[in-house]
């Protein structure tokens, strides 16, 4: 028996084997043009899992002839952080490029984050980062804008069905598995190869002929999980927000648990409690957005378990809270009026007048001091003037 599994062994060696990412791999794509010139790049891979972002880095890691450090920012601490820079300044005296591949690096906190700033900086390091979530909120700005975010996209159905039958034709099983077989283990994958390839090789261990029903028993024996990019997630944040909204304070302490217990990032709660309270709470609780945004910055510095009694106490606050939609509803409409309207002029009379011919033409002609800087004038564009955005039902 095999004990390396079949997605592992089936992990495309070169950037011509690689399938599903014809957006940045190909003649004049991103990564392909990377390695034709041959300098290495600081990446940001965003994208699902089981869509290859642990292979790019190792294919490019190859092609750039340097020594490949992997971490994971689930396990690897400060003394992880200080080998991997011990090593990369052995490398550089021997002439040797390091690629430090760094998988979740949304888990890593600010300050662990700011100590491969200055060895990226000084080219030391060359850092592949991956994350399933929005790097722009994950990243350290410094560190995002030293790198190249490349969006990694979920892969097709057939994509998947091109991986499968690859597999099965490599470890010589074409004839004990159907092809709707095959096809039902592409549509349930979801994109993700990494899963394909499992619910294969475990179909392949319940029977020696793999049909659609072999697939489903093969699919039931998953262990359930929290799945960070599915249904699961979805439906559980929508929960948790639904319930907080409802003032239901059980359900909204139920669903944050089960997000926690799940693995879901603690940071990503935080950060959806952030715009609920905007959102649903706004004008009758002004005092929720401190609470809230201080709940963010509470969770990134102190981690995991500890988090979860500052997201609880948060979220009990946010449901116990009154709601109000007053400013939310106010903002969508001024969103929509403003992209029906984007080259309307602003009213001369608001305009700033910074030289002689700006005022000589009527710029900001009529503004003048008054408590609360009312004036009977109207400060719309004359298309919108008659709108009225902001209804208050408090």
């Amino acid at each position: 028996m095999n004990r390396v599994p079949l997605a592992e062994r089936m992990r495309p060696s070169k950037l011509s084997e690689v399938l599903g990412q014809e957006e940045i791999i190909g003649e004049g794509k991103i990564l392909t043009e990377i390695v034709r010139k041959g300098e290495p790049v600081n990446l940001i891979f965003w994208g699902p899992p089981g869509t290859g972002k642990t292979t790019l880095a190792r294919i490019l890691a190859h092609e750039f002839k340097a020594d490949f450090v992997e971490i994971s920012a689930v396990t690897a601490g400060k003394k992880d952080v200080e080998e991997v820079v011990a090593r990369a300044k052995v490398n550089w005296n021997l002439k040797t490029r390091t690629v430090l591949f760094v998988d979740e690096i949304h888990r890593f906190n600010k300050a662990q984050q700011d100590a491969f700033l200055p060895h990226v900086e000084s080219g030391l390091i060359t850092l592949i980062g991956a994350t399933t979530e929005n790097p722009s909120f994950e990243v350290i700005s410094p560190l995002l804008s030293r790198s190249r975010v490349v969006v990694i996209a979920p892969l097709s159905k057939d994509a998947i069905l091109e991986v499968l039958k690859r597999a099965v034709k490599a470890e010589k099983v074409s004839k004990r598995v159907t092809k709707k077989a095959l096809d039902l283990i592409a549509e349930l994958s979801g994109g993700d190869a990494r899963s394909a390839l499992g619910d294969l090789e475990l179909a392949l261990s319940l029977a020696d002929k793999v049909d659609e029903k072999v697939v489903m028993e093969a699919a039931g024996r998953k262990v359930s999980h929290y799945d960070k990019k599915g249904d699961k997630h979805y439906d559980t944040i929508s929960a948790f927000i639904k319930s907080m909204r409802g003032s239901d304070t059980d359900a909204a302490l139920y669903y944050l648990a089960r997000m926690l217990e799940g693995g879901e990032d603690p940071k990503f709660v935080a950060r959806r409690m952030v715009i609920f309270a905007s959102e649903d709470i706004g004008l009758a609780g002004n005092g929720a957005l401190s609470l809230a945004t201080a709940c963010f910055q509470a969770v990134e510095r102190v981690g995991m378990p500890e988090s979860g009694l500052i997201l609880a106490h948060t979220c009990i606050a946010l449901s116990k809270s009154k709601k109000n939609r007053d400013s939310a509803d106010a903002w969508f409409k001024a969103q929509g009026l403003a992209r029906k309207t984007l080259n309307e002029p602003v009213p001369v009379w608001l305009r700033n007048a910074p030289t002689k011919l700006m005022k000589d033409l009527g710029y900001g002609k009529g503004q003048k001091w008054v408590s609360g800087f009312h004036l009977d004038k109207n400060y719309l564009p004359d298309v919108i003037k008659d709108e009225k955005i902001f209804k208050s039902t408090l």
